[in-house]
C-alpha cells in the first residue's frame, strides 16, 4: 500500500524546512548586504518562493503519481533520470550543509559551547536515521508539532521584545535600493529552494493532487509570514548593523528579549521551540538525498540506502561546520550558486521537454491512473 500524507502535513513540512535556516543564518547575510532593508529583501523572497513552488506543482502535476526524476524517465529515459538524480543528490548534500551549520551553531555557540562539534553531527545523524526508518508519515506529524512549537517561539519573542522595537529603525524604507533588495533575496532564495525541491520528490506521497497548489503557496506564504517577523523585530530592537555582525543574528535578538522580571534566559526558551524544526530540515535532507540515491542505483528497499546516505551528508555537514569563516564563505556564495542554478534550472528543463513530448507525459500518467 501506498504511504500518502495529508496537505496539512505538507505545509508543516514546508515551513519546518524553510524556518530555522531563514531566521537564523539568512537573515545575518541579508543585512550584511542591504541594512534596515532586511525585511523587504526576506518579503521580496518569500513571492519568489511561492513562485518556485506553484511552478514545482505545475510540473509534478503532469504525472502526479511521479516524482520529478521519475518524470525525468519517462522524458528522456533511465539515464537523464539518473542525471536529475545525481544533481538533486548533490543539491540535498549542499543543503546538508546549510541545516547542520544551523543546527550546529545554534547548540554548540549559546548552549554547550564546550561540547564537541562532532557530538552534535552525530545527534543530528542518528536522529534523522531514526526518523527515515519510520516514514515519511511519522516526520510529517513531527513537523505539525514543529509548527506549534514555531507559532509558541514567535509569539513568545513578540512579547519579550515590544517594549525595546523602535520602528525608527526601519526607515527609511528602500533605503539600499529596490535592485540590491532583490539581489540581496538570494540568500533567502535558497530556503525556498529547499522546500521546492523536497516538494518535487514527496508531492506525489500527498492526498488530493487538486489541493497541491493551494497547499503549497500557503504554506510558502505562511513560512515567510513566521520568518518576515525576525527582521522586522531585529531591525527594530537591535538595529540593522548590529545583526548583521553575528552568524546567528536571531540568537542574539533571543538575548535581547525578556518578559517581567523572571525569563531572562530568552535564548534557551528559543532552542527549545527551536530544535524540531532544525531537525526536521536535516531529516527531510537526508530523506530526500536518500530517494535520489535510490533512484540513481535502482535500488529497490529505501532501507537499504539510509545509512551510507547518512554518512555521506554528515560528513560533509561536519567538515562545513568545522571552521565558522568557511561555513558562512559556503552558505553566502557557493550554496547560494549551487541551490539557485540545480532549483531553477531542473524545473525549467522538464518544463521545456514536457512541451516537447506531452505525448509521453499523458500515456504515462494514464498509465498510472490504471493501475
Amino acid at each position: 500500500m501506498k504511504v500518502q500524507i495529508s496537505n496539512g502535513i505538507f505545509m508543516a513540512l514546508i515551513i519546518n524546512m524553510v524556518y530555522a535556516k531563514a531566521i537564523g543564518l539568512t537573515q545575518g547575510s541579508i543585512a550584511r548586504e542591504v541594512g534596515g532593508d532586511m525585511w523587504i529583501s526576506t518579503l521580496f523572497s518569500t513571492l519568489q518562493g511561492c513562485l518556485m513552488m506553484l511552478v514545482t506543482v505545475y510540473l509534478i502535476r503532469k504525472t502526479p503519481s511521479l516524482n520529478i526524476i521519475e518524470q525525468s524517465e519517462v522524458l528522456l529515459g533511465k539515464w537523464f533520470g539518473k542525471i536529475i538524480s545525481l544533481l538533486l543528490f548533490f543539491f540535498f548534500v549542499g543543503a546538508a550543509g546549510a541545516v547542520f551549520t544551523t543546527f550546529v551553531y545554534h547548540l554548540k555557540d549559546y548552549f554547550l559551547p564546550e561540547a564537541p562539534t562532532f557530538l552534535f553531527i552525530l545527534a543530528g545523524m542518528v536522529i534523522a536515521v531514526f526518523a527515515l526508518y519510520h516514514g515519511i508519515e511519522v516526520i510529517g506529524r513531527m513537523a505539525l508539532i514543529g509548527v506549534f512549537s514555531i507559532l509558541l517561539l514567535n509569539n513568545l519573542i513578540i512579547i519579550g521584545s515590544m517594549s525595546d522595537f523602535d520602528i525608527k529603525e526601519l526607515l527609511p524604507i528602500f533605503d539600499a535600493g529596490v535592485i540590491p533588495d532583490v539581489w540581496a533575496s538570494r540568500h533567502n532564495n535558497t530556503d525556498w529552494a529547499m522546500a521546492t525541491m523536497m516538494a518535487a520528490i514527496i508531492l506525489p506521497k500527498v492526498k488530493e493532487n487538486k489541493t497541491w497548489s493551494k497547499s503549497g503557496a500557503y504554506g510558502i506564504l505562511l513560512g515567510g509570514a513566521f520568518v518576515v517577523l525576525w527582521p522586522i523585530l531585529e531591525s527594530g530592537v537591535l538595529s540593522a548593523e548590529v545583526a548583521g555582525q553575528y552568524i546567528i543574528s536571531c540568537m542574539q535578538m533571543a538575548r535581547s528579549a525578556e518578559i517581567g522580571l523572571f525569563i531572562h534566559r530568552y535564548e534557551m526558551i528559543m532552542i527549545a521551540f527551536f530544535a524540531l524544526s532544525s531537525i526536521t530540515q536535516i531529516i527531510m535532507t537526508f530523506y530526500c538525498a536518500t530517494i535520489s540515491v535510490q533512484q540513481i542505483f535502482g535500488i529497490k528497499k529505501f532501507n537499504r540506502t539510509i545509512i551510507p546516505v547518512s554518512f555521506v551528508l554528515s560528513a560533509f555537514g561536519y567538515w562545513v561546520v568545522l571552521d565558522h569563516h568557511r561555513a558562512i564563505s559556503y552558505i553566502e556564495t557557493y550554496w547560494v550558486m549551487l541551490a539557485m542554478s540545480i532549483s531553477v534550472g531542473v524545473p525549467i528543463i522538464l518544463l521545456l521537454l514536457g512541451l516537447l513530448f506531452k505525448k509521453k507525459l499523458k500515456s504515462a500518467s494514464a498509465e498510472n491512473l490504471g493501475t
